[in-house]
């Protein structure tokens, strides 16, 4: 195979990626509306960037850090010890979606069930967020943080 070959191969691949990630983080939720669901979830979860600057919540270490969720394979934060059932998903490389997310979040452990095909799968994170529409807000709210 020649060398332009595998590099228009390669550039087709990284724009594919770049448009999946894209795709991965477009949030039909409000963000101001997540910011005030994000209360629910301070009692476990921080948003700490890149840079480690705290954007939303406090010292929480209960669950991972929600920086970059939005548009990230599930289970990305390095050292926090996850489910074998969000650790096999994340194996399989799937992404953090609206969708996803919002189904996660509204019952973990139903949402790890169907996506691993198996039924003893079990979620660690016990909260529920109450409705559709504040899971949606949250993802968008994520995302405008990792935006930032």
């Amino acid at each position: 195979m020649s060398r332009n070959i595998v590099l228009a191969a390669a550039a087709t691949l990284l724009l594919a990626s770049v448009a999946n990630a894209q795709d991965a983080v477009e949030a039909t939720g409000d963000a101001a509306a997540g910011e005030t669901a994000f209360r629910q979830c301070i009692a476990c979860h921080v948003v700490v960037n890149e840079a480690g600057d705290t954007l939303a919540g406090r010292n929480a270490r209960t669950g991972p850090n929600l920086y970059g969720v939005p548009g990230a394979v599930i289970g990305h934060v390095e050292d926090f010890r996850y489910s074998p059932g969000l650790t096999a998903l994340h194996e399989e490389g799937v992404i953090w979606e609206e969708e996803n997310f919002a189904a996660y979040v509204q019952d973990p452990t139903t949402y790890i069930r169907e996506a691993t095909g198996d039924s003893s799968a079990r979620g660690s994170m016990a909260f529920r967020v109450r409705s559709e529409e504040d899971a949606l807000n949250l993802y968008a709210y994520l995302a405008s943080l990792a935006a930032e």
